[in-house]
């Protein structure tokens, strides 16, 4: 019978500390984001795809085509195409793309540019259907920046 009343005790106090539990975790500031209404904020070690830099005093990219990121990325996955026009000093970007099915996120092709071209994006939100929408033309999306 001494067994049944102790059991009793033990139960009834385990109960009371997981009650004060559920109370103290009730009164609590809530720590929720309603994510689709609310945006988080981004970490800056956060790692999303790459992306070019606009160059704030010729209001485009600072690539410079010299090939270092796409020689440096293991997984083949950045194309850079330039060509040489008149007049102009140097090549000129006519091609950059990322097929982010294969990119590893590694960060060889940004630490390689050294005009400082590319750098991490901070967009979180990349979903999609289909392959072809996450082949990104990183050109075209520093041109509708502007």
């Amino acid at each position: 019978m001494s067994g049944y009343f102790s059991d009793l005790i033990t139960g009834s106090k385990s109960l009371l500390v997981g009650l004060g539990v559920t109370l103290k975790a009730l009164v609590s500031p809530v720590v929720t984001v309603q994510y689709p209404r609310e945006k988080i904020d981004v970490s800056p070690a956060f790692r999303g795809h790459i992306d070019l830099m606009k160059d704030e005093t010729t209001g485009t990219h600072r690539c410079i085509v010299c090939l270092s990121c796409m020689k440096a990325c293991p997984c083949q996955c950045i194309t850079v195409e330039g060509e040489k026009q008149e007049g102009v000093k140097g090549k000129v970007l006519t091609l950059f793309t990322l097929d982010f099915t294969k990119c590893s996120l590694c960060g060889l092709c940004v630490e390689s540019c050294k005009p400082h071209a590319i750098d991490f994006s901070d967009e979180y939100e990349l979903a999609g259907f289909s392959r072809e929408e996450f082949f990104y033309d990183l050109l075209k999306r520093v041109k509708e920046r502007a």
